[in-house]
């Protein structure tokens, strides 16, 4: 019997053996759209035995996002039908999830969704309010209108019923689109959801005038025509429908709507009085949270503009964690996040604001930087006469730095984010809006771009060095990549930076990259690569968020022992998943182990497995390098040496492993940037140490994880890493990386290792010379 028809007989028919059947995710993946179609209604009335069965196909269901068969759409109406009297409640979801993913003409199921719908009605049971008028619907437009007055006095507020209303008015095909923005457990929303509900008129036009509505309403709150009332301008109802306004206007990108965020999040995050609570922070948040679905560089400005005059003490926490997911989105919707405002600055990069007899200099070059100046000498810091008399003056201005570093740091994770999309631009639009711009130009001219001087020939410049080519202002300009130039090109750009001490944004000309290996085409489905190395789990954790990945907690919890963190990649055509678990516990610290790396490809709106051979080069490359900074610096290898069992086994075998594409690009800096030092005549790179004569003692930095050991019997030297130890200011780094910072500070330190008086360090050295 093959697995669809043992889970379809187990789902309706179990045996004693099933209640301990459990079938493998690699199993399940071999399951057609077909059979989870037939699979998903028999999972719905499973009987309690074999419950845990029913996880598992909708657990792929909601993954795969198969389409149904007409009839697979019947039989799941006959299933939520079924068991009705003894259960008092459906999920009409998914039913109606079921029908937006068919695959054929609907079916007729007029006589079950009437006997749904009445019999919620009757039992008060109205929270699926989308739901129940888009089913009501497949019988009749009476219906619809009875289920509109019944959920009218429970969702209270002018905005709310005029979202009702809107949806009366749709189509019945419309109306199912509504019914994926209500999440359950049970399934995820159509990924082109928003893409489908923005060609939606009726609906876009409800949009802005719900957002203008609001805006109004929180206006005369502001000015005492409507009386303040903490966190009450608006209802819980209405709340919902403003933040599917406002994702539905984000989406379309809305020309009208930055003014209208400027206007409306101060009304609705400050009192009219002095009173430190808001309007509404439930809109707030809310908004916040569309921000994350459909970020805009125009409301970040505006929520980071909340988030320093809100009076709420817990509320610019809040806003700071959503910002940082804000940012992180914002890089990968690269269509927008390149709209930066100029902020106030002239062509040269430069504010200048007068403070009495002193001047503020607000300059961007590698990074934002506030200077003061007396008749134009610059000082070297803060005038007592401007901390004096204008405090407000100078935080704001140190304010505006802040928010000038986020906006840069923003503008280079999306110039990033765009290689797996191979992302071009308009020359003449790349040049007047990027390379000119006042905030933008200093971190875009220092990095390497390609412009099609003539069809297929393409040009490489450094707009920090070169003059730009004459070029047609139609003419695609993009970011140049390691991996689409030979070896020589490489190393000239990489020694062209160190001998103009130019430091990029993020790596690029000594970026890694990830080419398929022999092992990789053997397996064919999965990589190896980075499997069975032991981590730090929450660093890695707190990685994956910094990375744009997503991931389940693991922990001391029901099923929180493995996961498969996922990132998006290639503009949502591609997925890379790494599989993880959790292997000890170190006193409080959580331990995990690392696993195999799949991509899936998203094909008719569901992901399938991929062959890594059919994946593009550069999205290969670039999903594997965020896989080797997880294990790189996570790794308990770069930890002091472990003394007993796996871990120490571990640490032992990464020692002596072969140089990751990440260690060799360390080395490659190395190579350029030591010679330059006063300690080069000490030091030599051999494979994957870097060797360092002592006066006392010759010494060997590990280049992946910084460790030192010391000849001639490689005994371990505990150096405990400390700020006043970094490398000196002198040295020029072509990238800014902790441990390559640290492996040059241990250098300089054992070089002149005579000259240590760290005692606990001394006494390791002297020990076994």
């Amino acid at each position: 019997m093959d697995l669809a028809a043992r889970l379809l007989r187990a789902l309706t028919d179990p045996s004693p053996e099933d209640a301990e059947f459990r079938p493998s995710p690699r199993d399940l993946a071999r399951l057609s759209d077909e059979d989870l179609g037939t699979l998903a209604p028999a999972a719905y009335t499973a009987p309690g035995a074999v419950h845990h069965l029913r996880f598992y196909v909708e657990d792929e269901a909601k993954e795969r996002q198969p389409r149904y068969t007409p009839d697979a759409c019947r039989r799941m109406f006959d299933a939520l039908v079924t068991g009705l009297d003894r259960r008092k409640w459906a999920d009409l979801t998914l039913g109606a999830s079921s029908l937006a993913r068919c695959s054929g003409p609907w079916p007729d199921v007029s006589v079950q969704a009437r006997t749904l719908v009445t019999f919620l009605l009757d039992h008060d049971r109205d929270e699926q309010a989308f739901a129940l008028l888009a089913v009501a619907g497949l019988v009749g437009d009476e219906l619809v209108a009875t289920v509109a007055e019944r959920l009218r006095p429970d969702h209270p507020g002018p905005i709310r019923l005029d979202e009702i209303d809107i949806v009366t008015r749709l189509t019945t095909a419309e109306r199912m689109l509504f019914t994926e923005l209500t999440y359950s457990r049970s399934r995820t929303p159509l990924p082109d959801v928003w893409e489908r509900l923005s060609g939606v008129s009726l609906y876009a036009g409800f949009a802005r005038r719900a957002l203008e509505t609001a805006a109004a309403r929180a206006r005369a709150i502001q000015t005492g025509e409507i009386p303040y009332r903490a966190d009450g301008a608006f209802t819980s109802g209405e709340v919902g429908a403003l933040g599917r306004a406002a994702r539905l206007a984000l989406h379309r990108d809305e020309p009208w709507l930055p003014a209208l965020f400027d206007g409306l999040l101060p009304d609705i995050a400050i009192a009219p009085s002095q009173a430190k609570t808001l309007p509404s922070q439930a809109l707030l948040y809310e908004i916040a949270r569309a921000a994350q679905d459909f970020p805009t560089p125009e409301l970040v400005t505006a929520l980071r503009t909340v988030r320093r005059t809100v009076r709420h003490v817990g509320v610019p926490k809040q806003l700071d964690k959503m910002l940082k997911k804000i940012d992180a989105a914002l890089a990968e919707r690269t269509d927008v996040a390149l709209r930066l405002p100029d902020l106030g600055f002239g062509p040269d990069g430069t504010l200048r604001r007068p403070l009495g007899d002193h001047t503020a200099v607000v300059t961007v070059a590698d990074k934002a930087e506030l200077t003061f100046e007396k008749d134009c000498r610059a000082l070297k810091s803060v005038p007592a006469a401007v901390r004096r008399d204008h405090k407000d003056e100078v935080k704001e201005l140190r304010d505006l730095v802040k928010r000038v570093g986020a906006q840069i740091a923003t503008l280079a994770r999306a110039l990033e984010g765009g290689y797996t999309v191979d992302a071009a631009h308009p020359f003449g639009r790349w040049r007047d809006t990027l390379v000119n711009h006042p905030v933008a130009g200093p971190a875009v001219r220092r990095l390497i771009w390609e412009i099609e001087v003539a069809p297929g020939e393409w040009r490489s410049v450094l707009p920090a060095t070169d003059e730009l080519p004459d070029a047609a202002d139609d003419a695609p300009v993009r970011l140049w990549h390691p991996l689409r130039s030979d070896p020589d090109t490489v190393r000239a750009w990489r020694d062209l930076l160190v001998d103009r001490r130019i430091r990029q944004p993020f790596k690029q000309a000594f970026r890694e990259i990830y080419l398929l290996t022999p092992a990789e085409e053997e397996t064919r489905d999965h990589s190896t690569r980075f499997a069975a190395h032991l981590v730090h789990y929450r660093r890695m954790f707190a990685l994956f968020r910094a990375r744009g990945w997503t991931s389940r907690l693991l922990g001391p919890w029901d099923n929180g022992d493995a996961d498969e963190a996922t990132r998006t990649l290639a503009a949502g055509e591609w997925q890379i998943r790494f599989f993880h678990v959790l292997a000890d516990w170190e006193g409080e610290e959580l331990i995990a182990g690392t696993g195999r790396v799949r991509f899936a490809r998203r094909v008719g709106g569901a992901w399938r497995d991929a062959p890594l051979a059919d994946v593009p080069p550069l999205v290969f490359s670039e999903a594997m390098r965020d896989v080797d900074l997880f294990v790189g610096v996570t790794s308990i290898a770069t930890d002091e040496m472990w003394e007993d069992g796996e871990a120490h086994a571990y640490w032992v075998r990464e020692w002596y492993a072969d140089p990751a594409e990440s260690t060799q690009t360390r080395r490659d800096a190395l190579e350029r940037v030591l010679p330059r030092t006063k300690i080069a005549d000490r030091c030599s790179l051999d494979g994957r140490y870097l060797t360092v004569r002592g006066r006392l003692r010759t010494y060997k930095i590990h280049l992946r994880s910084a460790n030192v050991v010391m000849e001639p019997d490689d005994a371990f030297l505990c150096i405990v890493p400390e700020r006043r130890r970094a490398a000196p200011g002198r040295v020029f780094l072509p990238f800014e990386e902790e441990l390559l910072s640290l492996i040059l500070s241990k250098a300089f330190l054992l070089a002149a290792d005579d000259e240590i008086t760290d005692e606990s360090i001394l006494l390791q050295i002297k020990r076994g010379a």
